[in-house]
């Protein structure tokens, strides 16, 4: 069953991977992106892709938690640095990306996760597409999954 949960675990992994790297990808091209309608796609594309990054991300916590139960890992020191990382590079992402992904959806007329007012393109845009800011949640991530990548491998202490 062990076996099991870290498979789930790595799963989740890749899924958040897959899902997450299209924000990422997004935040760089949006920004250089002149065409209205392809700003909407790429941003809607974006926003679908939110939610089996987060569903990923669960999959990742608790087959994680119920692994470090199983295998008695509890006690290192490791497992709590990892969880620590994951939880504080969970915030600074959504700190640093979430508003700034929201702000540039509703100003091209995002009234829900995908539904458009074709009506609405606010002055705003370029603005809100610049706030994205992409290069600092790429290194957040990228500092952050090599550190966790590190501990869980490594597991050095």
């Amino acid at each position: 069953m062990y076996q099991w949960l870290v498979f789930l675990h790595v799963l989740g992994v890749f899924g958040f991977l897959l899902a997450h790297g299209v924000s990422v990808f997004v935040a760089f091209r949006v920004q250089r992106e002149k065409d209205i309608h392809a700003i909407r796609a790429l941003l809607g594309l974006s926003a679908s892709a939110v939610m089996m990054s987060t569903f990923s991300l669960l999959l990742i916590l608790v087959a994680g938690i119920i692994a470090g139960f199983m295998g008695n890992w509890w006690s290192m020191g490791w497992i709590w640095a990892a969880l620590g990382v994951f939880v504080v590079v969970w915030a600074l992402m959504g700190a640093f990306t979430g508003p700034a992904f929201r702000k540039a959806r509703i100003a091209v007329g995002f009234t829900g996760p995908t539904t458009i007012d074709e009506s609405v393109v606010s002055d705003r845009l370029p603005e809100a597409l610049a706030a994205l800011r992409p290069w600092l949640p790429t290194l957040t991530g990228g500092i952050g999954l090599v550190v966790l990548l590190w501990l869980m491998v490594l597991k050095p202490f």
